[in-house]
């Protein structure tokens, strides 16, 4: 790769505004000077008063989009610099992460051209390396088993079988089952031992399975001896959770003897904690191609996570193909500096665009299906539609003034409209495509942080609000929420969403399930309005958060830092009163990706945390034990 012709540092001071200031300098690498030219960069640490700048003219902003003009009439020769500040940013920069994410610039004949990037530099501070996140841990049983089970009682051999094999006369699909079991793990660990054979092997253990209608939908049982080892079960899922135990069983003694064992006898009895054990993933930020998502959803299986929540649409993109309206995977995908949506979260020079095909999507859910993982599709509505918005302006209130109102990413007029009525016939043709793709109950319709103040200023909306006898943005949420409701009631699906779909009066408690992702204490709040609830709040869940104070640390920092040792101690049940445990029906990781430029940012943010979060769905709270946990971690896969 040949070093490119221009590059920017950038640096926070805490001095210069209220939230410190940001230094940029362009060096001209070169050879010809620079001049008639504009910068963009994209950063999450957003300017909020274009005046308070230095020795730059600002030109524009969208929500991280930033462009500025030198000087008129600065030339930067060969080998020389231009140096600007702007101080009036919305927040402080914690992180390395916090400076510009990508840049660029735009010369006087139109044309693009990237810029390398360094990491911020904190001024007046040192950028001390992130710490070790993990002790050493202890063992008290060596046994690597993820998550830890809810009952163990057995005891380690001095060897390990080569193979674990199926029994004599062992049904059809408990064969499959094997079958599904090995090919899981050759995906996640293809230069590791297979755990499995379906034919005898000498030196390998048999494996026998029996049907126990009794046991719960998604428990096993494992009794293992010298000869043999026993797996009981009642379904297809805790008949697939079983072999994985297995394969983790024999994985771990056969990578790491000196730690991990396999159990010579005993019994293993096994059961989640939580019915609702998920991950959700972000893929309108940052686009992953159809075999990451396969492989994330592995890991999930491989955790004994069972929901895969989707979230398809955002402000960045609308990622789901959509037959009735292909804008929106055209237009409504596509950021570029010449595009309708600009560059934002990491974005140059060159147009970027991906999308998943009705294609995509089938043999997505369906591969999650074969692992007992259920796809939850989310389309984010009312607000967070910008990329809806652009590829389909008429569902926009033209008389509504512009600019009238910012979402909390810094995205103007970017809620679908209550008073628009093609809205609703634009999502009814949605839903009827989501719904012959997602065999999920549930459809995920977002209703997270619409602006208070959107549609405000839009005729439509005042008019509404008048014949309705309401007043405010919630109430308007609440009336285009109950709508919507009603959509998914008519195709035979329950709505789940955000926390905030409650507001302004919410929508009715049945069939409905919300997600408390703002603070704990929302969780709580919504089961007292009768709600069911999902537990998945930013200050222990979110993955993005960064895990450490340091500079050098990744990661956003809005819900403060999130270090694994404190999302493996969370407690979700939390405070709730034991009235309202029955409407807590799980926990959820959440992979939000405005910070994830790469592989590496991902596994480094994702793990160890989301086993962690697995652990806390599956295994009982006393049967937790995090220096256990921090020696079995780091055998997991990763993206």
């Amino acid at each position: 790769m040949q070093p490119a012709s221009y590059h920017l540092e950038n640096t926070w001071s805490p001095d210069g505004g209220p939230n410190g200031r940001l230094t940029f300098t362009l060096i001209n690498l070169s050879d010809a000077p620079l001049t008639g030219f504009s910068l963009v960069y994209t950063s999450l640490t957003r300017v909020i008063d274009p005046k308070a700048c230095d020795n730059a003219v600002f030109l524009r902003r969208n929500a991280n989009f930033h462009e500025f003009a030198p000087p008129a009439g600065l030339t930067i020769s060969s080998g020389e610099s231009w140096t600007f500040s702007v101080s009036g940013l919305n927040r402080v920069a914690k992180h390395c992460t916090d400076g510009a994410k990508s840049a660029y610039l735009t010369l006087a004949d139109g044309r693009h051209i990237n810029l390398s990037v360094s990491d911020l530099l904190l001024e007046g501070r040192v950028s001390e390396p992130p710490p070790v996140l993990l002790p050493e841990g202890r063992l008290d049983l060596p046994f690597a088993i993820q998550p830890w089970p809810a009952t163990i009682d057995a005891w380690p051999g001095e060897g390990f079988p080569v193979v674990l094999y199926p029994a004599k006369g062992t049904d059809t699909a408990s064969l499959k089952a094997v079958a599904t079991a090995q090919a899981l793990f050759q995906r996640l660990f293809p230069a590791n031992h297979a755990p499995f054979s379906l034919i005898a092997a000498p030196q390998g253990r048999r494996l026998r399975f029996v049907e126990r209608p009794a046991l719960p939908k998604e428990a096993y049982e494992l009794t293992f001896s010298a000869d043999e080892i026993t797996l009981a079960y009642s379904t297809d899922a805790g008949r697939l959770y079983g072999l994985t135990t297995l394969a983790q069983l024999l994985d771990g003694a056969r990578r790491e003897p000196g730690k991990f064992r396999f159990p010579i006898a005993g019994t293993i009895s096994d059961q989640p904690r939580y019915g609702w054990r998920g991950c959700h993933l972000d893929v309108s930020r940052q686009f992953h191609p159809k075999e990451n998502v396969k492989r994330l959803i592995d890991i999930l299986a491989w955790l004994k996570l069972n929901i895969f929540h989707w979230h398809l649409t955002d402000d960045e993109a609308w990622r789901l193909e959509i037959k009735a309206y292909p804008q929106l995977t055209s237009t409504g995908v596509l950021r570029g500096p010449d595009e309708p949506l600009l560059p934002q979260l990491g974005n140059g020079a060159e147009p970027v665009d991906g999308f998943y095909s009705h294609e995509d999507v089938r043999e997505i859910v369906a591969h999650a299906l074969a692992l007992g993982v259920e796809v939850v599709p989310e389309i984010d509505i009312p607000g967070h539609s910008t990329a809806a918005l652009i590829a389909l302006p008429d569902l926009a209130d033209g008389q509504e003034a512009p600019e009238s109102y910012h979402s909390v990413q810094g995205y103007p007029n970017n809620a679908l409209n209550p008073a628009v009525e093609p809205t609703y016939d634009f999502l009814g043709k949605v839903f009827d495509e989501m719904v012959e793709l997602f065999p999920s109950q549930y459809i995920h319709i977002g209703g997270d942080e619409v602006a208070n103040g959107s549609w405000l200023a839009s005729p439509l909306a005042r008019r509404l609000m008048e014949r309705e006898g309401i007043s405010g943005t919630f109430a308007l949420q609440s009336y285009f929420l109950k709508r919507v409701k009603a959509l998914l009631t008519a195709r035979g699906r329950k709505l789940a969403g955000w926390n905030e779909v409650a507001h302004g009066g919410g929508v009715a408690t049945e069939d409905t399930l919300l997600m408390a992702w703002e603070k704990p204490e929302v969780g709580i709040e919504l089961a007292r309005e009768g709600y069911d609830v999902v537990m998945t709040p930013g200050q222990a869940y979110y993955l993005d958060m960064v895990q450490a104070e340091a500079w050098q640390e990744p990661g956003a920092s809005w819900a403060g830092t999130v270090p694994p040792a404190l999302t493996y101690a969370y407690e979700a049940e939390g405070e709730f009163p034991e009235e309202l445990k029955d409407r807590m029906k799980g926990v959820q990781a959440c992979i939000w990706q405005e910070n994830f430029l790469s592989r590496a940012y991902f596994n480094r943010l994702v793990f160890p945390r989301l086993p962690a979060i697995a652990e806390a769905a599956w295994t009982p709270k006393a049967g937790k034990n995090w220096e256990r946990f921090a020696v079995i971690v780091p055998l997991s896969p990763s993206l």
